[in-house]
């Protein structure tokens, strides 16, 4: 029979890390929408395509939907999505290797 473990530390840094990644471009998103209705200066497209690719892609798509910023620009929505998905495909397989085990 196996015993399953858990490894909390692991798990508490794997989801401060998805957290922060996603509240940051969350923010950076709100940051950017007041810039451009106030004309000020933008934050560069590409930073918010690093940051998706970084795991942020979940922030990207709900600061997309909750303050309707880049909702016109269909690379946004494609990038945000894809890397959402692709980074919910990674922590299934983190989990399944160092978070929780069978041994």
């Amino acid at each position: 029979m196996y015993d399953m473990h858990f490894n909390g530390t692991a798990f508490a840094v794997l989801l401060g890390y998805y957290i922060i990644i996603n509240l940051v471009i969350y923010a950076t998103m709100a940051f950017d929408k007041k810039a451009a209705i106030n004309h000020k200066r933008r934050v560069p497209e590409k930073n918010f395509y690093i940051m998706a690719i970084l795991g942020g892609g979940l922030g990207g798509l709900l600061g997309q939907i909750i303050k309707h910023h880049k909702t016109r620009h269909l690379d946004f929505i494609f990038v945000f999505t894809l890397t959402g998905l692709l980074h919910i495909l990674l922590i299934y397989i983190i989990m399944g290797k160092f978070i929780v085990t069978f041994g």
